[in-house]
């Protein structure tokens, strides 16, 4: 690595740090705060190590673990996007494809390209390891939003119909996983954390 590779690369190590400072809709564990982007890449690098093992297709861990921490850096840019929010996701794409040029654009061109690859295969979804990092990924907040008695759920006033809606992929890559999330969104209605609509 040049000296001007290495500089670039540190750039983009400072430049990531931002993601500590992006609030999230989801609590962390004791309900004290928001949890920010950087936690929540670094907790979903964490679930796909392991929970590998319940996809449905076979997934090399270390590249969804890439995947995982790299998917939500272009929120440095375009900010994190409730998934529930149907105005903000109108220019969600538009807006983390802006992101995504120039984030991975202060990288040297090889590391630059490899993690952008990397973002777009996330993105459309197009291989295992991207399905079930996604899985895992709304998979998580549901978990925090059952540990904080509804969380971001009952401030934002969501129902079993909007979890089970935008969850649906889950089912796609992993239907062990699938049965925990159906018996956790039960769950949550039951002790009205969810409307039961």
């Amino acid at each position: 690595m040049t000296r001007s590779e290495a500089l670039a690369g540190l750039h983009f190590v400072e430049e990531i740090d931002r993601l500590k400072g992006i609030l999230r809709q989801s609590l962390v564990h004791d309900a004290s705060r928001r949890e920010n982007t950087a936690e929540h890449s670094w907790h979903l690098a964490m679930a796909v190590l392991v929970m590998a093992p319940l996809s449905d297709e076979a997934v090399d861990t270390a590249r969804a673990m890439k995947m995982a921490l790299i998917h939500d850096i272009v929120e440095i840019d375009a900010g994190d996007t409730f998934v529930y929010d149907t105005v903000a996701s109108i220019d969600k794409e538009e807006r983390e494809k802006k992101a995504a040029d120039r984030i991975f654009g202060l990288l040297p061109a090889d590391i630059g390209n490899e993690l952008r690859a990397l973002w777009d295969a996330f993105e459309r979804q197009a291989c295992p390891e991207s399905r079930f990092v996604t899985a895992l990924d709304r998979t998580l907040p549901m978990l925090a939003n059952s540990k904080t008695g509804g969380g971001s759920w009952k401030k934002h006033g969501i129902s079993r119909t909007q979890v089970l809606t935008k969850r649906e992929h889950i089912e796609r890559s992993s239907k062990k996983l699938w049965g925990f999330v159906a018996e956790l969104v039960e769950d949550a209605v039951s002790r009205g954390f969810l409307h039961d609509r």
